[in-house]
């Protein structure tokens, strides 16, 4: 770790706090937690002093659109825009990633991605470094992967809005599939779009697994929105139904049971519907689905507080709940079974030892002679002794250099074990950083208390904790009354309001 990669970190969240105090002093403060969370973290090696958990999540507003191509993804970027920005077409039209923010000028710009990977204010910050880790050389050619275009509309003031590729481009290409969840982890909303024209939901299987069956199970599941598009191609047949039920299955076998799954389809390019009742079926559907999406695209900014809030809270109790009580248990499997190693080798290098010296006969037997009766009567050392002393030395060695091969080949086997049985990407991470701090060459075995964690650092993890629910209470004394009495709204809520 670098100074330099420190001063960096912290000229971020001072930048960070400086934009903050002005526009939600509320999540001002949250940065603060964070730090003492970033304290702890750096205690127990979860973290790396060039990191902080607060870069981790973006502090603006982030919708993100997903899905496979040609499912109208960017004609409904368009349109909820107005204006086309977006290219459109039945065939991919677009290979990046789209990374679409306000702008006061009325000219749209497009820059390169470079201009995300640089800047710390985007949700793309050093995504370069990521892609180069997954795919060698790949991370330089960040430009193939990643664009910025700016917007005069006010509809995005305030709010970043990302267009994906279609998913299914390029499925095996790993880095793709990288910025996908980096998009997927810090979107406050993601709306995934599938194409009612093709009502073969089959043939989408990995779109599917990867937007759906590897979402259902995370703690902000509810942010995704599974748009079912271009439904008015049913209109010739009648059979709507029968399409949303497909795709309804194919979710369901994906793991999804619950939730929405919202019916649109723009009707600038749809083609007219002669049946006025067919139409106004169809379009009270569009119209209402629309309706909501829309509400939930403007709830961001609030949804985007309590999301951060949500992050805080979730992260120090997966330190304290989860990583430390898993950390105590590895140590424990990983003590039990050194000292178990290292007895049985002991007990097979003695073994071999005393067969040694019996089948050298007399000779043997003079030399253990000279271990176990040294004379000392003639005031020196003789050329007996010295070697007896550097045979025990270099044994004491071998035996050292031995138990620290055992000490590392056990932690490998414990970790492997561990990580295969956490689900979790979050605790996988912290589990496999913190891990190998407590299993150094140069730490005890006596301990089972992880590194780091100690009742300055318990104590800490509590008072963010208490500072989340504050903040949430917050929060809430800006949008709700439960007394029911009127004027006694927080008087915090006036100034403290984003």
């Amino acid at each position: 770790m670098s100074t330099s990669s420190t001063m960096q970190i912290d000229r971020r969240l001072n930048s960070l706090e400086k934009h903050l105090k002005e526009e939600n002093p509320i999540l001002l403060r949250v940065v603060q937690s964070f730090r003492e969370l970033d304290w702890v973290a750096y205690r127990m090696g979860i973290l790396d002093r060039e990191e902080s958990f607060a870069t981790r999540v973006p502090w603006w507003p982030l919708i993100s659109i997903l899905g496979t191509f040609s499912a109208g993804k960017s004609t409904f970027i368009n349109h909820f825009l107005g204006m086309p920005l977006q290219r459109t077409g039945n065939q991919a039209v677009d290979d990046k990633f789209t990374v679409i923010c306000f702008s006061n000028e009325e000219k749209v710009h497009t820059l390169p991605g470079l201009a995300l990977d640089a800047d710390p204010r985007f949700p793309f910050y050093q995504i370069s470094r990521e892609i180069e880790q997954v795919v060698s050389g790949e991370g330089r050619r960040i430009d193939a992967y990643l664009q910025l275009k700016t917007c005069p509309t006010e509809k995005l003031r305030g709010r970043i809005v990302i267009d994906s590729p279609g998913f299914d481009a390029d499925a095996q290409r790993t880095s793709t599939l990288r910025i996908t969840d980096h998009i997927i982890n810090l979107s406050d909303l993601v709306l995934v779009f599938f194409d009612a024209r093709h009502p073969e939901p089959g043939a989408m299987r990995d779109t599917l697994d990867h937007l759906v069956a590897k979402t259902i199970n995370r703690h902000d599941s509810n942010k995704f929105l599974f748009v079912l598009n271009q439904v008015d191609c049913t209109v010739r047949e009648d059979n709507l139904e029968e399409v949303v039920a497909a795709w309804q299955r194919a979710l369901a076998q994906s793991g999804l049971t619950a939730g929405r799954f919202y019916q649109i389809y723009n009707s600038e390019s749809a083609s007219p519907i002669a049946d006025a009742t067919l139409r106004a079926r169809y379009e009270g559907k569009r119209d209402e689905d629309m309706d909501e999406i829309v509400q939930r695209v403007n709830r961001v900014e609030v949804e985007r507080a309590y999301r951060i809030i949500g992050v805080l809270d979730h992260t120090a109790k997966l330190i304290e709940q989860e990583t430390v009580p898993r950390l105590r248990e590895m140590l424990r499997t990983w003590r039990k079974n050194v000292l178990i190693t290292d007895t049985i080798l002991i007990a097979i290098l003695g073994v071999l030892g005393a067969y040694h010296l019996t089948a050298q006969g007399s000779a043997a037997r003079g030399w253990l002679d000279a271990i176990l009766l040294m004379n000392w009567s003639t005031g020196g050392w003789g050329l007996q002794q010295l070697g007896v002393v550097a045979a025990a030395l270099v044994a004491l060695g071998v035996l050292g250099s031995v138990h620290m091969l055992v000490r590392k080949s056990v932690a490998r086997l414990v970790l492997s074990n561990a990580l295969s049985d956490i689900q979790k990407p979050d605790i996988r991470d912290f589990i496999a950083r913190a891990f190998q701090k407590n299993v150094r060459p140069w730490r005890s075995m006596l301990s089972l208390t992880p590194t780091g964690w100690g009742g300055k650092s318990e104590r800490m993890i509590q008072n963010v904790l208490k500072e989340a629910d504050g903040y949430v209470q917050s929060l809430n004394d800006q949008f709700t009354n439960p007394s029911g009495r009127a004027g006694e709204q927080n008087p915090k809520a006036h100034t403290e309001k984003a």
